[in-house]
């Protein structure tokens, strides 16, 4: 059966190839990106009938939007892929204060989730990218008074998504399996290559399981999971996911920011 499928920063890397085969295998792909050129480029080498979405997830404002525009020309969404994440950046505190990588990595997503939530069916999916790396969630450095270094706030934020996910998705009942994947660890991405200097692995193996976890009957029924594609099965996240006061806090402090740019 075909499904309509969002996948954030889909312009390249993991996303894009997850929207080239979803889109072979007769599915509608919607793709989003930031920069239009890109966008257009991407479309092209997806082919088919592709939709193309244009929002910067810096600018919760611009989720709103992109959310907005999404229910306007779809009634239903049977998967949203929140794979879109930053480790680096020119500018990384943005102008509130904030670190680009807490809000795209962690509130856009949570967000756009809420958003679109609505035009999701009851066996629909959101599927959360995660990541290998993971840390303890420093509260006032996700409010934007503490500043990190890259791969600190990218790891505090990967831990933070899964949280989400994890409390959120474990909450619902009727209602679409929310999954978090980590797709595997230093694959060959724009992103592994800036941050590491790498090559990278084989982006086949998070693309396949990103379709796995959009499509597949094993993440059925896992809301609120973590999977590690490293090891390849269902697994704990970092244990400060499993501390339930460090998850309140993390929770609490996402709904705050996230309602600010009501």
């Amino acid at each position: 059966m075909t499904k309509t499928i969002l996948i954030t920063g889909s312009t390249d890397g993991i996303g894009l190839l997850t929207a080239k085969k979803l889109a072979a295998g007769g599915h509608k792909v919607l793709l989003h990106g930031r920069n239009v050129p890109k966008l257009e480029s991407a479309a092209a080498e997806v082919g088919r009938d592709v939709e193309t979405y244009t929002a910067d997830l810096s600018d919760l404002a611009a989720v709103r939007k992109l959310a907005e525009q999404i229910r306007t020309k779809h009634a239903n969404l049977d998967v949203l892929i929140n794979n879109a994440g930053v480790l680096k950046a020119p500018q990384t505190v943005l102008e509130n204060g904030q670190d680009i990588r807490f809000v795209v990595n962690t509130l856009a997503p949570y967000l756009l989730t809420e958003l679109l939530l609505p035009i999701i069916p009851a066996d629909g999916r959101v599927v959360n990218l995660s990541s290998a790396a993971q840390a303890p969630v420093n509260i006032r450095a996700m409010q934007g008074n503490v500043p990190l270094a890259d791969m600190d706030a990218y790891a505090q934020s990967k831990l933070a998504i899964t949280i989400w996910t994890r409390e959120w998705g474990a909450s619902l009942s009727d209602a679409p399996a929310m999954v978090a994947v980590n797709p595997g660890s230093l694959l060959a991405s724009k992103m592994v290559k800036e941050g590491f200097g790498l090559a990278g692995n084989d982006m086949n193996i998070g693309a396949d399981i990103l379709i796995d976890a959009a499509l597949g009957e094993r993440f059925a029924d896992a809301s609120g999971a973590y999977f590690d594609n490293d090891s390849g099965v269902f697994s704990d996240p970092h244990a400060a996911a499993l501390d339930k006061g460090h998850a309140a806090d993390v929770m609490n402090t996402i709904r705050q920011l996230v309602n600010q740019t009501n």
